[in-house]
C-alpha cells in the first residue's frame, strides 16, 4: 500500500475513534483469501465496542477510500450489529470486497449477502444508507487528500429491496421508520 493510501487508511481509524470516543476500538487486519487478497489489500475493520455514544456494536471499513477514491472522495462502510462477532467483521469485509472488487456500492445501493445476516434472520441483503444511528459527525471525513464518507450498511429483506425497487428508496426508509424498526434485531419482521 502506498503511503498516501496508508496515510488515508489512519486518518479514517482516527476519525473513527474521535466520534467513538470512550468505546473501545479494535482494527482488525481481515484476509479474505488469495483472490480477493488484491482489492481490499489496505482495508481494515474496526470493531467498536459499545459506549457513551452507542448501545450497539459498530464494524466501520477503514481503507476503502483509499482503494477507490476518485478526485479526493469515496466511501467507507458502518454496520451495526447487537454483538460483537466474527460474523460481523466477515460481513464488513464482504462489503469492502464487494465495493473495491467492481460494484462500487453508493447510497441507495444494495447488496445481496447469500444467507440470512444471521442464521435464522430474514435479513439477507444490505441497504446502503446515511448513518442515521451516528449521523453527520461519522459520516463526514476529511482526509489529507479530501473527504470520505462513511454510509450505513443495514440489513434488510428480500421483500423490502422488491418494494425499494418498485416504490423508491425513499418509500422503503419511510415504511422503516413508520415501523419504528431496531436495526441491530436480527429477527425483526419485513416492514413489506
Amino acid at each position: 500500500m502506498s503511503d498516501a493510501r496508508g496515510l488515508a487508511a489512519e486518518a479514517v481509524e482516527s476519525h473513527v475513534r474521535a466520534f467513538f470516543a470512550g468505546h473501545s476500538v479494535e482494527a482488525i487486519e481481515f484476509d479474505l483469501g488469495p483472490e480477493r487478497r488484491e482489492a481490499i489489500a489496505g482495508v481494515r475493520i474496526l470493531v467498536v465496542a459499545p459506549g457513551p455514544r452507542s448501545d450497539s456494536w459498530a464494524y466501520v471499513t477503514a481503507g476503502c477510500w483509499a482503494e477507490m477514491e476518485k478526485d479526493g472522495h469515496g466511501l467507507e462502510f458502518v454496520m451495526t450489529a447487537p454483538a460483537r462477532d466474527q460474523r460481523f467483521i466477515e460481513l464488513t469485509a464482504m462489503i469492502a470486497y464487494y465495493h473495491c472488487g467492481g460494484h462500487q456500492l453508493g447510497l441507495e445501493h444494495s447488496m445481496p449477502i447469500g444467507e440470512p445476516w444471521v442464521p435464522g434472520s430474514a435479513c439477507d441483503h444490505l441497504l446502503v444508507c446515511l448513518p442515521y444511528l451516528h449521523g453527520p459527525d461519522l459520516e463526514y471525513c476529511p482526509l489529507p487528500e479530501g473527504h470520505a464518507r462513511i454510509l450505513w450498511t443495514l440489513p434488510v429483506t428480500a421483500a423490502e429491496i422488491e418494494f425499494r425497487r418498485s416504490q423508491g428508496h425513499e418509500a422503503l426508509e419511510q415504511r422503516l421508520d413508520d415501523a419504528g424498526i431496531i436495526p441491530t434485531d436480527p429477527f425483526r419482521a419485513s416492514v413489506v
